[in-house]
């Protein structure tokens, strides 16, 4: 076990925020979790997947527990499906591609979505009309309190858009270990008509695709539209695309005709923030080092050097601005620490 003392964090963000943590440790397996766990020389601990869904404000004091198991496994399969256990350290994307290597559907829509397998429960992650919890069996997770293992079933999450059991009723109580997805081993149902899916296959000439076709769609529609975390610092989408009464967007056409929309229900729509924002005039905006990026109003960029405060400081007053301007309330979809 070695644990590090005063570690930059730049590295384990996709904001590429520079904050130090005061200690630090990468663990591998489930035992050296626990282990670390089980430390009383460090009584606040903050637990770490990929980094991607946060941004860091200040500096960390407590013991930063980097979750690095890795492991890709069928658990189990029928003539139509297979069960696939995916530890949290594996890297979302390339668990996407590796499905897609092995003919195995369902994820698709969510290649190129930035995070660690382990995260994705926590926050249903989704994307082009598909989220998590469409694929998602069980997960084992680690309760904090009793350091055993617990397995949580889909109806056990209570998942929402972008929203689960483990951001809510036990926040800070369990690490997730795993997940199971059923996945499609053939007569795979393509989700296309979110998005701009649809045209970009017709781009590429294709009229009948294959799962891997749909992801390669995805991939080049969200490398048009979004940066690499890589070259410039963001956590994708900055705020969660809010879900109004039908009355309230039918109010908001008076004022905004072109307002675009998506159902939820019989009395609910979904409004892009992305289009509140970029009509607010915020679109392509810099602030110094930071700003709103160029293509993708929902993302927040670092440009290099940026501080986390001063990011979070231009989330509000978009937040303040698309109230004041359309009387909504947007959320930020990402954890601010």
């Amino acid at each position: 076990m070695h644990i590090q003392h005063n570690i930059s964090l730049t590295n384990y963000n996709t904001f590429g925020i520079n904050v130090n943590a005061k200690h630090f440790i990468s663990v591998e397996t489930l035992t050296e979790l626990i282990s670390v766990l089980q430390l009383k020389n460090y009584p606040n601990k903050l637990i770490l997947g990929g980094g991607s869904n946060m941004l860091l404000t200040k500096d960390v004091e407590a013991l930063v527990i980097h979750i690095n198991l890795k492991g890709t496994t069928k658990v189990n399969e029928d003539s139509d499906y297979a069960f696939i256990k995916a530890d949290a350290g594996e890297n979302w994307h390339k668990f996407v591609l590796w499905c897609l290597d092995n003919n195995l559907g369902g994820l698709e829509n969510m290649s190129l979505i930035p995070g660690n397998v382990g995260t994705s429960p926590i926050q249903n992650i989704g994307a082009y009309g598909v989220e998590l919890k469409d694929n998602f069996v069980s997960c084992e997770a680690l309760n904090l309190d009793t350091l055993e293992i617990e397995v949580l079933k889909k109806n056990d999450c209570n998942f929402g858009y972008r929203n689960s059991i483990f951001k809510n009723q036990v926040k800070g109580k369990y690490i997730i270990i795993n997940v199971t997805f059923k996945l499609s081993k053939k007569k795979h149902k393509l989700h296309t008509n979110y998005g701009a899916i649809t045209t970009e296959l017709a781009a590429m000439n294709i009229s009948e695709p294959t799962i891997k076709d749909v992801s390669n769609a995805v991939i080049s529609i969200r490398q048009s539209k979004l940066p690499d975390p890589k070259k410039i610092g963001n956590s994708g989408s900055f705020f969660k695309n809010p879900v109004i009464p039908l009355d309230a967007f039918n109010t908001l056409k008076l004022n905004f005709p072109e307002a675009p929309s998506y159902p939820v229900s019989e009395s609910e729509v979904k409004v892009p923030a992305g289009w509140l924002i970029e009509t607010a005039g915020f679109k392509g905006k810099t602030f110094g080092n930071y700003g709103v990026h160029k293509k993708q109003a929902l993302v927040l960029v670092n440009y290099g050097g940026a501080k986390g405060k001063d990011i979070l400081a231009l989330s509000k007053l978009i937040q303040k601005t698309i109230y004041r301007i359309f009387n909504i309330e947007i959320e930020p979809e990402v954890n601010i620490l």
